[in-house]
């Protein structure tokens, strides 16, 4: 039925509440999916903060099991269809009695029930009729609210894919890193510059802009953030990819769509809503409230704001500037001025200043009060963007959206967002919807950053190169996000590892982690190599590879003298003694995490050496060959933590172990321990339990350490059912794919099925950590589509996918790889594989390489309810450093 109003909307022209904006009506069509998108969260939309409707759509207990993921997606999905069967007319608040109920009152039931029937019928026969002919559209699927519920920091509003400008809602609690959370906290602005799932310090959300819907007395109004933040319905929260909408309990309605350099802001009164004199605000301030020179101003004759300033990054070091251009639609200029501790009538600037204690920064901005507005009006806010002056805020708004068109700007953001999903085909028959949301949401969220600020770079470098920006950070991202982009937008991942090679060029070295225009906290390693490689490795164009590897050689050998920010650090000793010393002498940086860093060196110099080895670099691949074994220096034998004996552990610069409990920085043992920070321990963000099985590019040698495949086995079960794992960080990804390593594929098959969906699923609790700027869905994604990656190798290991079949079409050949499963079923019981063909040959690997995604083909798996024999011999398994690479 809902399908058949979608075809039957196809041709409507839309217009929302038919407000008037004070110029000409916004007459841009919206597509099918778009009008039921609205219809579901305009017209109910009453403030009434009620928690318990709250818990009831969205709540979802992380330990419940499939079923309980599947039960709470079916009550939010029956929500919706509720409201969207209850069609109203979306020009009228009031709902209309339909036409034939005019004629039908007299009648009997029996009679209005058989007219009904026959609607459906009628409906039922348009579907059947017009379906076929209309591909289904993935965005439905996609949910920018999930993962944020406490923790997960995703950045739900609006967004181009990289797209610079992201408006959203900001509140005002501890979960507002991504700007929106729900964690109860009131809504006290609503900026257009936004990071996401990044954890720590809330990140950007410069000059946010404020509406109050009626303020006759200016000095009456409330206008620090702290004093007008107003609550917010919970269950009149909607997004969806290029859209975000949000009702606050003063009447106002609140929805935003998002250009490349520019957003617009449409918003809407209640019928019981006074809107006497609306005065907009913009704040001089950001979400962290850091300290700043910021300046902004108002053109009295136009009513345009203008905004500049000087910024914190919220997880680096240095400053950056921001340029806002604000103008609005709907209602005249009455008058303004400007406010701080008081309101200030008639001035038309206020400036501040880093004398100004951190507190006050926010009670600072410019304020417009506006006339001739009826609660009928909408009242149209574009807010221009740049990273380099007011001028070219300004101008990118006025190219962009001359015509105050929002549906035009969202109709273009749905189709940017159709395109760049494109690439990836789903046969999902009988397959619970959740999944399918949980799936498409997170390739959406690998999306959203980095970000592509081209054209916008205030370093002054001079480069016709890419600019992206929002790193944040590679250590995170490499292991699914640039993988995923090798899969399906090679273009845009080429656009970026020139990006980083281009920083390499200006600044030295390549990031691990960059935000706002600074350098970012290095984590770990050097990173960047392992995009770099794994990019090189299956077979990226437009890259000049002589200059990567040059950088990739800087990483390596040469030490910055700062390399908290970049490269790495203690080399002197990593080269002469093979680890990184436990309270090494290196001043450079912060001298902890000795155990991680030496893994992840060595991981980096394995990545290294592949390309040394491909090219022909003979000494080269010697020297990182051998390096990339170092991990076993800081392999403790005699350590033993649960049984078990043998962990990696810090060691001094003489050759003997110090100690750190196995267990330290685990869910069992001081899980918030090991953050960045001068005092932290020897690993990072995680245990040497952890850290033990961080030997990608060697897992054969691991499993012989440990005494072969039974005990690395009885090693890696205690990992996962012991609670020392935490899948809440990336590093623990790759450990639900190491049973592949030992010869069993079916027991990582069962491992994901463990976290999906009961740690990872579709509600906004549906993320255990930060999403990381994507990272946490590319998990989900990968796992679903049947091939995780070994990100910097050409290794794909092979589980079955979540669907009946999976397809995706590599942009750089147009060929199309397809996974298909025979004998799915959509409850998992057959997770198993028990054979394989490629093409119609038979397949016995547990591992493809990235050939079968370039050239194509079939990969056809016949699945089982119990594990079999495939894809356990010794020559199935993946490939190792001390077993041979394979390059493709």
């Amino acid at each position: 039925m809902l399908e058949a109003i979608r075809n039957w909307h196809s041709a409507v022209v839309i217009h929302p509440r038919s407000r008037r904006t004070g110029d000409a009506e916004d007459t841009t069509a919206l597509s099918p999916y778009h009008v039921l998108a609205l219809e579901y969260s305009i017209q109910t939309c009453q403030f009434s903060f009620d928690t318990g409707a709250f818990r009831r759509r969205y709540s979802i207990e992380l330990n419940d099991d499939s079923a309980g993921d599947r039960s709470a997606a079916r009550r939010s999905h029956s929500i919706m269809r509720r409201r969207m069967q209850a069609y109203l007319p979306i020009g009228d608040r009031t709902p209309r009695r339909p036409p034939l109920s005019i004629f039908l009152e007299p009648l009997s039931w029996a009679i209005l029930l058989c007219l009904m029937l026959l609607i459906i019928i009628i409906a039922f026969w348009i579907h059947g009729s017009l379906a076929g002919n209309a591909p289904e559209d993935i965005l439905q699927y996609i949910d920018p609210l999930i993962g944020t519920g406490p923790g997960g920091h995703v950045f739900a509003g609006a967004s181009l894919p990289f797209g610079m400008a992201k408006p959203v809602a900001d509140v005002t609690g501890t979960e507002k890193m991504g700007g929106f959370a729900f964690d109860q906290s009131p809504v006290a602005g609503f900026s257009s510059l936004h990071d996401s799932g990044t954890g720590g310090s809330p990140s950007m959300g410069n000059f946010p802009i404020w509406l109050h819907p009626s303020c006759p007395n200016i000095t009456e109004c409330y206008m620090s953030r702290w004093d007008r933040a107003k609550a917010y319905d919970p269950t009149c929260v909607y997004a969806s990819p290029g859209y975000f909408t949000i009702t606050l309990e003063n009447g106002i309605r609140a929805e935003m769509t998002a250009g490349e350099r520019v957003s617009i802001f449409r918003f809407s009164f209640n019928e019981t809503t006074s809107t006497t004199n609306p005065v907009l605000t913009l704040d001089a301030s950001d979400l962290p409230s850091s300290v700043g020179e910021r300046s902004v101003a108002i053109d009295p004759e136009t009513g345009r704001i203008t905004a500049e300033g000087q910024f914190n990054p919220s997880f680096g070091q240095g400053t950056y500037k921001a340029y806002q251009c604000v103008d609005f639609r709907g209602g005249k200029l009455q008058d303004y001025g400007v406010f701080n501790t008081s309101v200030l009538p008639g001035y038309t600037n206020t400036t501040t200043s880093e004398s100004i204690p951190q507190y006050a920064a926010p009670q600072q901005g410019i304020y417009a009060r506006l006339a001739d507005v009826d609660s009928k009006d909408h009242i149209y806010v574009r807010v221009g963007l740049s990273w380099l002056s007011v001028e070219r805020a300004c101008e990118n708004a006025e190219r962009e959206i001359p015509d105050w068109s929002f549906n035009r700007i969202l109709e273009q953001a749905q189709k940017a967002w159709r395109a760049k999903l494109k690439p990836i085909t789903i046969d999902s028959t009988g397959v619970d919807r959740s999944h399918l949301r949980n799936f498409w949401s997170g390739v959406y969220r690998a999306f959203l950053s980095p970000q592509d600020y081209t054209g916008e770079n205030q370093l002054g470098w001079n480069s016709t190169e890419p600019y992206y920006d929002s790193w944040y950070c590679i250590w995170d991202t490499f292991r699914g996000v640039h993988p995923l982009y090798m899969l399906i937008d090679t273009v845009s991942q080429s656009r970026m590892v020139r990006s980083l090679l281009d920083v390499y060029k200006n600044l030295g070295w390549m990031p691990d982690c960059r935000m706002s225009f600074c350098k970012g906290l290095t984590q770990g390693g050097s990173n960047a190599d392992v995009v770099i490689v794994d990019s090189f490795v299956k077979k990226l164009k437009g890259v000049d590879w002589n200059h990567a590897y040059e950088a990739l050689i800087k990483d390596a050998e040469v030490q910055p003298k700062n390399w908290d920010v970049e490269g790495r650090g203690s080399l002197s000793s990593w080269k002469e003694k093979g680890y990184i010393p436990f309270q090494d002498s290196d001043s450079g940086g912060m001298n902890t995490r000795s155990i991680s860093r030496t893994v992840e060196y060595a991981y980096n110099d394995f990545c290294i050496a592949q390309m040394s080895n491909a090219t022909d670099r003979k000494e080269d691949f010697e020297k990182y060959s051998s390096r990339a074994s170092n991990w076993q220096n800081v392999f403790n034998p005699d350590l033993e933590s649960m049984g078990f004996k043998g962990f990696p552990q810090p060691r001094y610069s003489n050759g003997k172990f110090a100690f750190q409990n196995a267990t330290l920085c685990s869910p069992l043992n001081n899980p918030d321990g090991c953050y960045l920070n001068p005092t932290g321990h020897e690993t990072y963000e995680g245990s040497p339990w952890l850290y033990l099985f961080f030997t990608p590019g060697d897992m054969a040698s691991l499993i012989t350490l440990l005494g072969g495949r039974s005990a690395f086995l009885s090693r890696l079960n205690k990992l996962h059912n012991s609670g020392v794992l935490y899948m809440g960080d990336e590093q623990a990804f790759l450990t639900a794919f190491l049973y592949h390593y030992a010869g069993r594929p079916a027991l990582s098959s069962a491992k994901t099925h463990e976290y999906i969906p009961s740690m990872f699923n579709s509600t906004i609790n549906g993320i255990p950590g930060n999403d990381d700027s994507g990272a946490m869905g590319t998990f989900v994604l990968w796992s679903m589509l049947g091939a995780f990656p070994n990100a910097g190798q050409n290794v794909y290991f092979i589980i079955p996918p979540y669907f009946p079949e999976i397809s995706v079409k590599n942009p750089q050949t147009g060929k199309v790889a397809r996974i298909r499963n025979v004998n799915f079923d959509p409850t998992y019981q057959r997770m198993y594989i028990q054979s394989a063909k490629l093409n119609g040959k038979r397949y016995t690997k547990n591992w493809i390489d990235h050939n079968f995604f370039l050239n194509g083909g079939t990969l056809e798996l016949v699945l089982g309810d119990k594990e079999s024999s495939w894809g356990t011999r010794e020559e199935d398994v993946p490939p190792s450093l001390s077993t041979g690479l394979h390059l493709g």
